[in-house]
């Protein structure tokens, strides 16, 4: 995880959001590799292992399964559904939506992508942070600058949080053209497998 994501976290109690303290073992550069995150509202831990954030159950991750794209969506056509210019800022990724995060990396220079429940084939680089929480999105409200929501996240609640961590004005994309439109989105495309909204 980057270090600096640091600040963009929360703790998925039901509890006001409140900055989580982080204790570091491993660093590798700027990423953390292994370390505790505290809550200091509930005082929960988080522990951090081999660069996932785990923030609910045991730090056991998800089977490894062979690669394969998250859509037949190629990464230009994604960028552009995103509608973002210039550098800075995070990207969530929900789900098998992470495996987006190489080729978005290659066209969207300094921007650092999140990626939430992502698929075990998926490993943390110096541009994909990794969290694990099957209760929220364990980001603060409003911190995103895209949200990209993966076939297997397609319930409301999981739409709800991506809605819940974007920005006013930004896009949210869904890997399915069937997807109920989240309230607060202002549908803006639909077709070829893909909903394209905006925060509104």
């Amino acid at each position: 995880m980057h270090i600096e994501l640091t600040e963009m976290l929360r703790c998925p109690e039901r509890h006001a959001e409140a900055f989580l303290v982080m204790s570091t073992g491993e660093m590798t550069g700027r990423m953390v590799r292994s370390g505790v995150l505290g809550c200091p509202v509930c005082a929960r831990e988080y522990p951090i292992v081999k660069g996932v954030v785990y923030f609910t159950g045991s730090p056991v991750a998800p089977p490894r399964a062979a690669p394969r794209p998250a859509t037949s969506v190629d990464p230009d056509t994604l960028q552009a559904l995103l509608d973002l210019s210039g550098p800075g800022g995070y990207v969530v990724l929900l789900g098998s939506a992470a495996r987006h995060a190489v080729g978005l990396a290659g066209l969207m220079d300094g921007i650092h992508f999140v990626g939430v429940n992502a698929p075990g084939d998926v490993e943390e680089l110096p541009v994909l942070s990794l969290l694990r929480c099957e209760a929220v999105i364990p980001l603060r409200q409003a911190m995103a600058r895209a949200v990209v929501v993966g076939r297997d996240r397609l319930d409301a609640r999981w739409l709800a949080e991506a809605q819940r961590v974007l920005l006013p004005g930004r896009r949210l994309v869904v890997e399915d053209d069937r997807a109920a439109v989240p309230e607060g989105i202002t549908r803006l495309a639909l077709g070829q497998g893909l909903l394209v909204g905006e925060r509104r």
